[in-house]
């Protein structure tokens, strides 16, 4: 699995979400840029992505992802 069909994938689910992933085959890290879902609980956050990656988790196509959540103005300013 590419990191760019996990970035189309996801974007087309998360509606107004910006993905940005890294990583190849099994192994994946997500910076995910979204003011709707930076602005729920941390837990919350991770079901709305795993939501859609659990699939692909249970056959295999993806082992293991992280991920961090930015609202629009926090990953603009980021250090």
């Amino acid at each position: 699995m590419q990191a760019v069909e996990v970035k189309r994938f996801l974007e087309e689910k998360l509606a107004g979400a910006e993905v940005l992933v890294e990583g190849e085959g099994c192994n994946f890290q997500l910076n995910v840029v979204s003011d709707e879902l930076a602005a729920l609980s941390p837990v919350k956050r991770q079901q709305q992505v795993y939501m859609h990656l659990n699939p692909w988790i249970a056959d295999g196509s993806i082992h293991a992802v992280t991920m961090k959540f930015f609202s629009q103005a926090e990953w603009h300013t980021r250090a």
